[in-house]
């Protein structure tokens, strides 16, 4: 059955262009990734009829795997409810039910909306505090939500202010529409992006999300490229599976596979539960063996961050493409050096580097900053890329003629109401320069940007052992990671 709808879901992908598919942020489930969704959920038992979600329902895949494997384990009356408001493929999902009832039988019933999902239900949704018992819930639901970042003001954002910061993307709206459908005890299953997991950005996302359900299982993909193949997508994607209880359990189960093909071969971890969803932030650490863990134990030791110690990352304050006018390829009067990640090489800042827009000419007291001591941090890194973490040390007398400098925003800098000295900063870099932390940063995030939210989140140990491990560094004159390795070590173990 899945095989046909997939095959006929093919067709409609090489006959409509992406450009217009991406409209509606919209991209098709492989029948493998499906299958194994489907396979996720804990089957009701005892119910005369289980009831069943799927929002932005596409072609049905998502459905349909699931109707497949329901077919096979229960006997119980099967009622989908999907939502679809791309016209385009609307004949085609009603055409693939179709097709699916025709194989299963009469105790399958179907309905499909062809509607807007979120604001279909804003009003219950804003009603949600005072538990509004006339909402539609579900026994189970599945869904591969539109990938798409629409406006602060755009009617959907507005309706899910609660769960919303700045100009939001449809997929956790998604997400949290479906936590609010589910009933209580009932499971979603979601493939989503990864972004959501950390950073303030999702922040009330994630406090929603915990306040009403539990992880219960994470799947990662061990190629970004393989997830979506067909469609290009170099998205860092999951599937995540949430319970609608307050009962915490133990343990999450994190499995990885190497694509979307090959679900057989994953590797798998039952992870402690407080490791996982941890902090303040609730923060979700994607670990996936024995060594993440221990690696997550060793610095959760650590019970400060840079800001209980009086610093604080910060992002670079020049968006070059907005200040043109003022951007100079030459030193001139009144110009100010303006730092850029390329001048970040073999652990120090190197200025100047023989790059154009290197000097600021400004009047604005937001656009430069105080000549001293930093560590700064590249902001964006290639996927790629071996670290994560790219840091150089600047010292305020390599560039002694000037009172004042400015830093372009690629780049994140640590910063304090007072001097910082240089044992500090050679200190801060053995931190940040070491593998331990570039694996925590990894584990985190799963982006390519280093955030300087989630940075200062990061545990540190006291400001006596980062000056003493300064010192160390400044005596052995070796900047690699394997130095800063052994000094850390020797400090912290």
């Amino acid at each position: 059955m899945l095989e046909i709808i997939c095959s006929r879901t093919n067709e409609f992908i090489q006959q409509m262009p992406k450009a217009l598919r991406k409209k509606y942020g919209q991209f098709f489930t492989s029948k493998e990734t499906a299958r194994y969704m489907a396979s996720l959920f804990c089957i009701p038992k005892n119910k005369s009829q289980i009831s069943i979600l799927d929002a932005g329902a596409g072609s049905g895949i998502l459905s349909i795997a699931l109707i497949e494997r329901l077919s096979q384990e229960t006997d119980a009356g099967l009622y989908l409810t999907c939502y679809e408001n791309d016209p385009n493929i609307y004949t085609l999902l009603v055409s693939n039910l179709e097709e699916c009832k025709k194989q299963i039988g009469e105790r399958l019933s179907f309905e499909v909306r062809q509607t807007n999902y979120i604001l279909s239900q804003r009003e219950s949704f804003c009603r949600d505090v005072f538990a509004d018992q006339k909402r539609e819930q579900y026994d189970l639901i599945i869904g591969n939500p539109p990938y798409m970042k629409i406006a602060k003001e755009a009617p959907e954002a507005v309706a899910m202010s609660e769960v919303c910061h700045g100009a939001p993307n449809l997929y956790f709206l998604f997400a949290a529409m479906g936590v609010f459908n589910l009933k209580e005890g009932a499971e979603m299953v979601y493939i989503i992006p990864r972004s959501w997991t950390s950073g303030a950005y999702f922040e009330k996302f994630r406090k929603y999300l915990f306040s009403k359900t539990v992880l219960t299982h994470i799947h990662l993909f061990g190629s970004r490229k393989k997830v979506f193949e067909q469609e290009s997508v170099l998205q860092e994607t999951m599937i995540i599976k949430v319970c609608k209880t307050k009962k915490q359990p133990k343990t999450i189960k994190i499995t990885t596979s190497p694509t979307n093909h090959d679900f057989h071969q994953c590797t798998s971890l039952d992870a402690p539960y407080p490791l996982v969803v941890s902090g303040r932030n609730q923060y979700v650490y994607l670990v996936t063996n024995n060594e993440d863990v221990a690696l997550l134990n060793s610095i959760r030791g650590m019970t400060q961050t840079l800001p209980d110690l009086g610093f604080r990352m910060k992002t670079g304050l020049v968006v070059d493409f907005r200040t043109r006018e003022s951007l100079r390829n030459k030193q001139e009067e009144n110009a100010v050096p303006l730092i850029y990640s390329q001048h970040i090489r073999d652990g120090r800042v190197r200025f100047p580097g023989g790059k154009d827009n290197e000097y600021l000419v400004t009047d604005k007291r937001s656009l430069i900053q105080e000549n001293k001591n930093y560590l700064f941090v590249k902001r964006f890194t290639a996927k790629e890329e071996s670290r994560r973490l790219q840091c150089g040390i600047y010292l305020k007398r390599y560039l002694p003629d000037f009172k004042f400098i400015s830093t372009q925003n690629k780049i994140n800098f640590i910063d304090c109401m007072h001097e910082i000295s240089e044992c500090v900063i050679y200190g801060l870099y053995v931190l940040f320069n070491s593998t331990m932390y570039d694996l925590y940063y990894r584990i985190l995030n799963g982006s390519t940007q280093v955030n300087s939210s989630e940075m200062n989140s990061v545990p540190v140990p006291s400001l006596n052992i980062i000056e003493q491990m300064g010192k160390e560094l400044i005596r052995t004159k070796d900047l690699s990671e394997n130095n800063c390795n052994q000094i850390l070590h020797n400090h912290i173990s």
